[in-house]
């Protein structure tokens, strides 16, 4: 074989090889039908039956109705050729053909109603069903997965399409079930006519149905890749229409800035859109043509066979109407198949997500061998993901049961990750923590949170009523009244809340008709009654916890902390060294590292960073 040869033999084979590889890809995406039949039937088995009997009617009935026609015409013709009792037989017959179409026409027209009442019912069903799914699998994720714009973009996309994909997949699935059942049933009647009749009609759809493909694949590859766009969208959207955004918005002049950018990000993904748009529907058009081509060459080829009295008048009738309901079935068939192949590209979304590995997080120790050993730090050292600088590096510190520790230092030290880190909320990149002698990754750790109390300095403001908002402290006492106030005496709360519309029944934000809103100090009282009811903890920390609060107030409350946690552990974050003083054990962090430790005396001795801060911002009060 010569130099040509080869590379002939070569390309045909490279060719070869991406036409098997495009065709893999086309069927493997169909795996994920079998996903969707699942949900739709367990979202409702008697839904799902009802939908596919009534399919498989709407199937079969219209190429009888068309053969009915047929005979009717037949019947007709009949009365015009006849005289006397024949033409009244003929007559009573097309009475009988009347009203036979009739009912059958009744029948498919109340099947398709059926079908289209289980639709609209299981559409409300899966849709819960789904968003279910997602939000309970959001449940299991740990905090690295939200901060992850990778995931969160994987997250968005589940949520965005998947809650109605599945019943459309179905759906189609239903639809091609019916069409392909109609298309056998009209083979059958078109093979009396001529073999070649049912060739023209399976082939003439076949270029438009492979545009489709490529379209449906090229329009859910632009999607994925635009996601973060969208997500952006949304983002400015939700800044220049909530209140907590729209303060700065207005006085910073913000507004016109964040539209226009959310205009030029609608501006780039539609003029993407409309190309694609275009290009498919140009195609669409040029290759639809062919398959209006194929119909009128059987119409032509249909009429010369009834001229040349091979076939009667209504079977000519019969046979016109068997290929155009043919056709249209050819089509919608191909159409169902590309809706299906679409649909199971954005299921592959939803699967991705739900199919995603979290590590097991939870073991199952419920107790620790040694409660008065507390907590240990042994060189733990921790990474952000992409980051190459630890946010804790070989921190190692020893809280026992019954002391209070106070953690010291600036911005981005790492105080917040530490924490973080003991309430699970991450896991260390390296080292070891211990609770009571026991790793933290042996604690069931449901049990384990269930021993922390902690309220973070960005704390959520929920738009739930007063009494809500301060209870989730401790879900199981949620609607324990007297738990809640006592709570919300030791938070400093009471006082504000008695003054309200309907005091621990008052709806709090703005989102929900009749919502009080609360000033910055107010609100931190509420979070820190919902920390104070959390008092079956064992550890209770505190973040920042009084930032928005007047000194007289923070002086009271951390009166209440030192009564409540005299035999528990208490860590508190927090930049006024007159909160920080009072603590056992202070450890000053630097750059994720432990720079100091000691008491407050033996810190202020050490004349080291600690008691440079301690003095400047003594001399602040000066």
């Amino acid at each position: 074989m010569g130099r040509a040869g080869a590379w002939k033999f070569f390309e045909s084979n490279l060719d070869n090889n991406n036409s098997q590889t495009a065709i893999h890809k086309f069927v493997s995406v169909f795996q994920y039908s079998r996903v969707a039949l699942e949900i739709v039937w367990s979202s409702s088995a008697a839904l799902t039956v009802v939908m596919a009997a009534t399919t498989l009617v709407s199937g079969v009935l219209p190429a009888a109705i068309a053969s009915i026609g047929g005979l009717f015409v037949d019947a007709v013709s009949t009365t015009f050729q006849q005289t006397g009792e024949v033409a009244e037989q003929a007559r009573a017959e097309v009475l009988f053909y009347v009203f036979v179409e009739a009912g059958l026409v009744v029948l498919m027209t109340g099947a398709q109603r059926i079908n289209a009442v289980c639709q609209s019912i299981l559409r409300v069903l899966l849709g819960n069903k789904i968003n279910v799914m997602i939000l309970d699998k959001a449940l299991t994720l740990e905090l690295a997965h939200f901060e992850d714009a990778d995931y969160y973009d994987k997250l968005n996309r589940a949520r965005r399409e998947a809650s109605s994909r599945p019943l459309s997949l179905v759906i189609k699935t239903f639809d091609l079930s019916r069409d392909i059942v109609m298309l056998i049933t009209i083979g059958i009647w078109l093979f009396q006519f001529s073999p070649y009749a049912v060739l023209l009609l399976g082939l003439a759809g076949i270029p438009a149905f492979i545009a489709e493909a490529k379209f449906s694949g090229e329009a859910f590859r632009i999607f994925r890749r635009r996601s973060a766009e969208r997500r952006m969208q949304f983002y400015l959207e939700m800044v220049l229409t909530r209140e907590d955004g729209v303060k700065e918005v207005k006085l910073l002049q913000l507004g016109k800035l964040f539209l226009q950018r959310y205009v030029d990000i609608f501006k780039n993904i539609y003029k993407e859109d409309r190309n694609l748009v275009i290009r498919r529907g140009f195609w669409g058009y040029v290759l639809g043509l062919l398959a209006s081509a194929a119909f009128y060459f059987a119409y032509g080829w249909v009429g010369f066979a009834a001229i040349a009295g091979t076939i009667t008048i209504g079977q000519m009738t019969m046979y016109i109407a068997q290929f155009r309901l043919g056709q249209n079935a050819v089509t919608n068939s191909l159409t169902a198949v590309n809706g299906m192949y679409e649909d199971n590209l954005y299921l592959s979304n939803l699967t991705e997500y739900l199919d995603h590995k979290v590590p097991e997080q939870s073991g199952d120790q419920c107790v620790g061998p040694d409660p008065a050993d507390g907590i240990r730090f042994e060189n733990v050292s921790f990474y952000y993901a992409g980051s190459e600088t630890p946010a804790l590096h070989k921190v190692t510190l020893h809280i026992k049961q019954g002391e209070s520790l106070a953690i010291v230092g600036e911005n981005g030290s790492g105080k917040t990750t530490l924490i973080k880190l003991l309430t699970r909320l991450y896991s260390p990149t390296e080292g070891q923590i211990f609770l009571e002698g026991l790793e933290l990754r042996e604690w069931d750790i449901e049990t384990l949170r269930k021993k922390i109390g902690v309220i973070f300095q960005d704390f959520a403001r929920y738009q739930l009523l007063v009494g809500e908002n301060i209870g989730i402290g401790d879900v199981e006492e949620i609607h324990e009244r007297t738990r809640i106030e006592e709570a919300a005496q030791k938070g400093m709360a009471d006082a504000f809340v008695k003054d309200l519309p309907y005091g621990y029944d008052t709806q709090l934000g703005t989102w929900f008709k009749e919502g009080k809103d609360l000033s910055g100090g107010q609100w931190q009282k509420i979070a820190l009654s919902r920390a104070f009811m959390r008092s079956k903890a064992d550890i209770l920390i505190l973040d920042e916890p009084t930032a928005s609060i007047d000194a007289r107030a923070e002086a009271e409350i951390f009166g209440h902390f030192r009564d409540l946690t005299a035999k528990k552990i208490s860590i508190i974050i927090s930049h006024r060294f007159s909160t920080v003083r009072m603590a056992d054990h202070i450890i000053v962090l630097e750059k994720g590292e432990v720079q100091e430790e000691g008491s407050h005396q033996q810190l202020l001795q050490a004349d080291g960073q600690y008691a440079t801060l301690f003095k400047l911002q003594a001399r602040g009060y000066q």
